[in-house]
């Protein structure tokens, strides 16, 4: 499962993925009042003909230009801005009533349905830092050195790798703060299993493996094309950024690998640079540049 990122990212990857990709100098200024309009509504979404009407493009025009633009089509865009809003006032000390009515819901029930599929917990823990989920890990050697897995009861919530177990587990805690968070090497070992599998040579294990994190609308359909990249191959920032519809996004798409939180996973390490070069690694440039050798290893080795 997906769910959406916090504030603090959101605004970077909103102005990324939205208004700046639409005030590109090959996109009319239409889009950003699209954006604009969206925003503006205090509940619902505003319909594809009120939309043209407003802004004076046909309705398929505005939908099909607008997701090119943007990656995300006005419905997606509308559901994606809430979310924010709600989140937003949250984390700003609003009651989770409060921010639900003002982020134009209407109704809890309509939050909570979207709960499992947006949050990756109930709105009132994720207001809380994730008080109340409980986060189970274990630690293990790997061949790109000690991996951390971490799991709510709905999925992976964290994949790390690092030198130092300690400062493994220091950085699960500054991710959840208020998670009750245990040491479970037997709750969890077969999504560790699952894990190593992967590094091993097992992509189908990551299409199995359940997740539970944090993402954008925008992230997912990187993170969507960075699953379906073949093993021992690899997209530049810009192929990936085209290759979702959203040509003018590739700093957008270069944040979205630069906060996967599941190494491997999600394999961010297949994006590179438009001249072949590796690029930043969360977990290191040089752990890029082994699992991309290692991957590619494997490739030669099956093709003999």
């Amino acid at each position: 499962m997906m769910t959406l990122l916090d504030q603090a990212d959101m605004n970077k990857l909103s102005s990324e993925s939205t208004e700046a990709v639409a005030k590109g100098p090959d996109w009319p200024g239409w889009i950003a009042e699209v954006c604009r309009l969206i925003d503006a509504h205090d509940e619902g979404v505003p319909t594809l003909a009120e939309l043209s009407a407003a802004v004076g493009v046909s309705p398929y025009h505005l939908q099909r230009q607008f997701k090119k633009a943007t990656g995300l089509s006005p419905r997606d865009y509308a559901a994606h801005r809430r979310l924010d809003r709600f989140k937003q006032d949250v984390r700003n000390g609003e009651s989770v009533t409060s921010a639900l009515y003002g982020a134009g819901f209407g109704s809890s029930s309509r939050l909570y349905e979207r709960a499992g599929e947006t949050l990756g917990m109930t709105p009132a823990s994720y207001g809380r830092g994730g008080k109340g989920a409980r986060i189970g890990w274990a630690i293990s050697d790997s061949a790109l050195g000690r991996l951390l897995v971490a799991a709510t009861e709905k999925g992976v919530c964290r994949i790390s790798l690092g030198d130092d177990d300690q400062e493994l587990i220091e950085d699960l805690h500054a991710e959840y703060p208020a998670a009750e968070i245990v040491a479970d090497a037997n709750g969890i070992k077969t999504k560790l299993a699952a894990v190593l599998s992967i590094l091993g040579g097992d992509d189908s294990a990551a299409a199995t493996l359940p997740l539970d994190v944090r993402a954008t609308a925008f992230q997912w359909k990187v993170w969507d094309c960075l699953r379906r990249i073949p093993r021992g191959q690899t997209m530049t920032y810009a192929e990936i950024a085209e290759a979702i519809g959203a040509p003018k996004a590739v700093r957008a798409v270069g944040r979205s690998c630069a906060v996967n939180p599941v190494a491997v996973a999600v394999p961010c390490h297949r994006a590179i640079g438009s001249d072949g070069g590796l690029r930043g690694y969360r977990w290191g440039l040089e752990r890029k540049r082994k699992i991309l050798d290692m991957e590619q290893e494997e490739v030669k080795k099956t093709d003999r």
